[in-house]
C-alpha cells in the first residue's frame, strides 16, 4: 500500500507542476499572430497545419466552428481551453482524494473515478462557456445589423450605389461588429470580389442569417440595379419585430420561473405557522 500511495503523491504533483506550467506559459506574452490575418485576407490558400492529436479529437468530437469564428478563436485555442479546464478540475480532487487516500483505507479506484469525472466536468463546463459566449455575440451581431441596415438604405437613398453604401455604412459606426463587417468588405475590395460575396462568406462561417440577407438584398441592388431601400427598411423593421417579441417571451419565461420559488416561500410558511398548532392539538 506504501508504494500505491507514494505513486499516487508523485502523479498527482507531475499534474500539479504541468498545470502550473501552462498557466505561466500562457502568461508569457506571443508575438503577434500573422496567420488569422492573413487566413481573412486569403480563405482559400492558407492551409492549415494541424497536430495528428488536436486532428483526433477534431474527429472525435464536435467542435463549434461557428462559434469560434464569431469568437474570433482557433480550434488549438478552444481545444487548449478545455484541456486547461479539464486539468484544473483534475489537480484539486486529485490533492484530496491522495489526502483520503493516505487516512482512509478506500478502494484506488474510487478517488481515481471521481477525479477523471471532475476532469471531464470541468471540459464539459468549458464548452457551455464558448457557446454561451458565442449565443450573446451573435444576439449582439443581430441587433447591431438593424442598425447597419437602417444605415445602408439611408446611403442607397441618398444616391450612392450598393458597394458605396456598404463602405459607407460600416464605416460610421464603431463596436466589434462592425470591425468585423469592415475587415470583410476590405478582403473583398483586395481580392477583388464583390463585397456582398465576402459578407455571405461571413455570414456562413458565424451563422448569422440576417447578415447573408443584406448581402442577397444588395446583390439584386448591384446584378440588376434595383431600389432596395424600401427592402432594407422593411427587413429592418422585421428583425427589430423579432427580437421584441423574442425579449418579451423570454422576459415572460423568467416571470413564472418565479412562481416557483414563491410558492414554495408560501407553503414553508404555511408550515411554519400551522406545526404550533398541529403540535399541540395532537398533545392534547
Amino acid at each position: 500500500m506504501n508504494n500505491s500511495y507514494l505513486t499516487a503523491m508523485v502523479i498527482a504533483g507531475a499534474m500539479a507542476g504541468l498545470g502550473v506550467f501552462l498557466l505561466v506559459v500562457q502568461l508569457i506574452p506571443a508575438p503577434p499572430a500573422l496567420g488569422p490575418a492573413l487566413r481573412r485576407l486569403h480563405p482559400l490558400s492558407t492551409a492549415s497545419n494541424t497536430p495528428a492529436g488536436i486532428s483526433w479529437l477534431r474527429r472525435r468530437f464536435t467542435v463549434p466552428y461557428a462559434d469560434l469564428r464569431l469568437l474570433d478563436r482557433t480550434t488549438d485555442q478552444y481545444f487548449l481551453t478545455l484541456g486547461l479546464s479539464a486539468l484544473f478540475c483534475l489537480i484539486l480532487p486529485a490533492l484530496i482524494t491522495v489526502a483520503a487516500v493516505l487516512s482512509l483505507p478506500i478502494p484506488v479506484f474510487i478517488p481515481v473515478g471521481a477525479t477523471i469525472a471532475a476532469a471531464l466536468a470541468g471540459a464539459v463546463l468549458a464548452h457551455r462557456e464558448v457557446v454561451s459566449k458565442a449565443a450573446v455575440a451573435r444576439a449582439e451581431f443581430t441587433r447591431a445589423m438593424c442598425t447597419y441596415l437602417d444605415l445602408a438604405a439611408h446611403q442607397v437613398l441618398g444616391g450612392h450605389g450598393p458597394v458605396e453604401s456598404l463602405d459607407r455604412a460600416a464605416s460610421v459606426c464603431h463596436g466589434w461588429v462592425f470591425v468585423r463587417i469592415r475587415e470583410a468588405l476590405l478582403s473583398a475590395q483586395l481580392q477583388l470580389r464583390p463585397p456582398w460575396d465576402e459578407l455571405k462568406v461571413l455570414a456562413r462561417d458565424i451563422d448569422v442569417v440576417e447578415l447573408g440577407d443584406l448581402a442577397d438584398i444588395m446583390r439584386t441592388a448591384g446584378s440588376e440595379g434595383a431600389n432596395v431601400h424600401q427592402t432594407l427598411r422593411a427587413r429592418a423593421d422585421s428583425m427589430r419585430d423579432r427580437i421584441r417579441t423574442e425579449a418579451l417571451a423570454q422576459a415572460e419565461l423568467r416571470t413564472n420561473k418565479l412562481d416557483i420559488p414563491a410558492a414554495a416561500l408560501i407553503l414553508v410558511l404555511l408550515v411554519l405557522i400551522g406545526y404550533p398548532f398541529m403540535a399541540r392539538l395532537f398533545v392534547h
